[in-house]
């Protein structure tokens, strides 16, 4: 057993140290290695990967898998390791998601040994390569890679064959508030649209944009024109706040050396005084001297 283990711990570091992962061929050796190991289980006796980052799935795409099943069978096995009570999943949910749906009571399964770290990596990278992932469990998974492996989002893009620029803005995704974040779970909202609601800082506005795109069937370019047009109100108003602050202080600077009411605004420096008593002394705190005629 304990060869075994080490046998599979040295194929997954190798999956990870290839330049680019292929979790598909990585399954395909290990189903390989082990014709001969492959047994009918119990699919009630089976529970999810404890560490599967998937949290919805596309019923339609399952149930379209169901119908293959009926009529082919499960063609490739899934992979499981053995727990206390049956049998934990490390790859294959949805087959055998599917294979329930299509009344199957057994599923042909390989058994066998996974650490924690390996059941965790392996889940992630399965579904990092799956198509049907919503982005927001896609972006859960990359995340959760990259601060396990240690990878910049360079060194992920390439080993994944993603753009850079496609992870950066697939992350970006998770700071959308949770409210939005179910939208683009359930496909209410896309990835172009989310994508670019990630960029407002505000999560009101941007819950407030999101159910826009929704109940007016926004165009990406509809969004990102109220985008822009917002970033442009809240950019002035920012700078008038700015300036704002600025001029109070030189006010109360004038306002404290003259010991009068000062305005400062428009470019302009206005000074309020009360008679020419006032203003004489105005102007001499002002070092003005008036001579009289």
């Amino acid at each position: 057993m304990e060869t075994k283990k080490k046998a599979l711990g040295k194929g997954l570091e190798q999956l990870f140290s290839n330049t680019v992962i292929d979790f598909d061929n990585f399954e395909k050796d290990i189903v390989e290695e082990n014709e001969k190991n492959v047994t009918e289980i119990n699919i009630d006796d089976i529970r999810s990967n404890p560490y599967q980052p998937r949290k919805t799935f596309d019923i339609e795409s399952l149930n379209e898998l169901a119908k293959s099943i009926k009529e082919y069978g499960v063609v490739q096995p899934i992979i499981v390791k053995k727990s206390i009570k049956g049998y934990e999943l490390v790859a294959g949910e949805r087959r055998t998601k599917a294979a329930k749906i299509a009344g199957l009571k057994k599923i042909p399964a390989i058994i066998k040994d996974f650490d924690d770290q390996e059941m965790m990596e392996i889940a992630l990278v399965e579904n990092i390569q799956r198509e049907d992932l919503n982005p927001i469990d896609e972006a859960t998974s990359i995340s959760n890679i990259i601060k396990l492996r240690g990878y910049t989002q360079e060194e992920f893009a390439n080993k994944f064959g993603k753009s850079r620029t496609y992870v950066t803005n697939i992350l970006g995704l998770l700071k959308l508030p949770d409210e939005v974040k179910k939208l683009v779970e359930k496909r209410s909202l896309s990835m172009s649209h989310a994508r670019v609601l990630s960029k407002i800082d505000d999560d009101e506005k941007v819950i407030d944009l999101a159910k826009k795109v929704i109940t007016d069937s926004l165009s990406v370019h509809d969004l990102e024109k109220m985008s822009q047009e917002e970033k442009q109100v809240n950019n002035k108003s920012k700078n008038k706040s700015n300036y704002d602050t600025k001029y109070r202080m030189f006010e109360n600077i004038i306002m404290d050396a003259l010991n009068t009411k000062v305005r400062v605004h428009k470019n302009k420096i206005e000074v309020y005084f009360d008679g020419v008593n006032e203003l004489e002394d105005i102007l001499a705190k002002m070092h003005i001297d008036i001579e009289d005629e």
